[in-house]
């Protein structure tokens, strides 16, 4: 399935992360209005079934949650895809009692100008953000050409949907992907393929949604290490891991099961053992052969996110050599990319013959 307007896209990591807290109306807004293609929002569910727009279930890193005394005993210790963590869960709250909590940035020592927008905005869901995109499509120029209109993406804004955690929702009665599908046919986004992906790091649910007839582009996530945790859940120690996935066999196996893979950086351009990265890799050729689009995250500007060759000064806050390493990465012929700073992102793409 291939989208229509700019190649490589541009996709605004949980919108205009870099410079707002990450899931916020006003991150989502400013994403757009730097250029970005499209948004990438991030789902979970609320104890009542509400599918709620943060990175993680345990929100106490982007939230107040933790100075609102009313909900002190609500902090508790879960293990979350094999992995035990501590704070307060997105499921252990109703939707109206998440509204009252506003959001902070999640990386205050790296980004305190987006940290100064800290307790402005309050927690979104789905439809909200399926809402911001609508409006987005309204704010495109007739005429791309027309230096007068707003820096907005020319084609027609998408949303790149990401379902967190699907399995371990479903062990608690939450099964996430019928959430979010009635949610995209309640804001009539059950059926714009070319405008809607829905992505995750586990098949099974995006299996589900296609069976669901959810008419979209479908892309997998595959971490640098480790297994997908619904195949661990079923398969235990016999699960594939993601590396055997990047194979030409796995690929291969992907075809037809997927329209897309979406890769942490380090597969495109690995680091060596001293944290540098030189040169790419086959990847995204290969991916090609197989008849998958291939996108990537994250690019990020500052220093502590770049390779070591790309930093400078010992800053991690400062801007790095960012130029080099976008542009590497856009020279591979990756479909699209995730970015914390999106209109870094489109003037790389411009750089290397992408679309302006």
């Amino acid at each position: 399935m291939e989208f229509p307007g700019a190649h490589p896209l541009v996709i605004g990591h949980r919108g205009a992360s870099g410079y707002r807290p990450e899931h916020t109306d006003s991150a989502y807004e400013l994403a757009f209005g730097l250029g970005a293609d499209a948004v990438e929002p991030d789902v979970v569910v609320s104890r009542d079934g509400v599918p709620v727009v943060r990175h993680e279930n345990e929100i106490s890193g982007t939230t107040d949650v933790a100075a609102h005394p009313e909900f002190a005993d609500r902090r508790a210790t879960k293990e979350i895809d094999g992995h035990p963590q501590t704070g307060w869960f997105t499921e252990d709250f109703t939707w109206a009692e998440l509204q009252t909590l506003r959001a902070k940035e999640r990386l205050p020592a790296v980004r305190p100008s987006s940290a100064s927008f800290d307790g402005r905005f309050g927690l979104l869901r789905l439809s909200d953000v399926l809402r911001i995109v609508d409006e987005a499509e309204s704010d495109v120029p007739d005429d791309p050409a027309d230096t007068e209109a707003p820096v907005v993406a020319t084609a027609a804004p998408s949303a790149v949907v990401e379902l967190k955690h699907a399995t371990y929702f479903e062990s608690i009665g939450l099964p996430l992907g019928e959430i979010v599908a009635a949610e995209l046919a309640e804001a009539g986004w059950s059926d714009r393929p070319g405008r809607l992906v829905l992505e995750s790091f586990e098949k099974t649910v995006l299996a589900e949604l296609r069976r669901r007839g959810v008419a979209a582009h479908y892309t997998y996530l595959i971490e640098d290490g480790g297994a997908p945790f619904d195949l661990v859940a079923r398969e235990g120690s016999a699960a594939p891991d993601y590396a055997s996935q990047l194979t030409d066999t796995g690929l291969a196996a992907l075809t037809g099961e997927v329209d897309g893979i979406s890769v942490d950086k380090s597969i495109i351009m690995p680091r060596d053992l001293a944290g540098a990265a030189h040169r790419s890799s086959d990847i995204v050729a290969r991916a090609h052969a197989a008849g998958l689009q291939i996108f990537t995250w994250t690019l990020r500007a500052e220093n502590r996110f770049l390779p070591r060759n790309f930093r400078l000064g010992h800053d991690k806050a400062a801007f790095g050599q960012w130029e080099q390493e976008f542009r590497a990465i856009l020279a591979t012929g990756v479909d699209g990319v995730f970015a914390d700073q999106p209109d870094l992102a489109v003037s790389a793409r411009r750089a290397v013959g992408g679309a302006a």
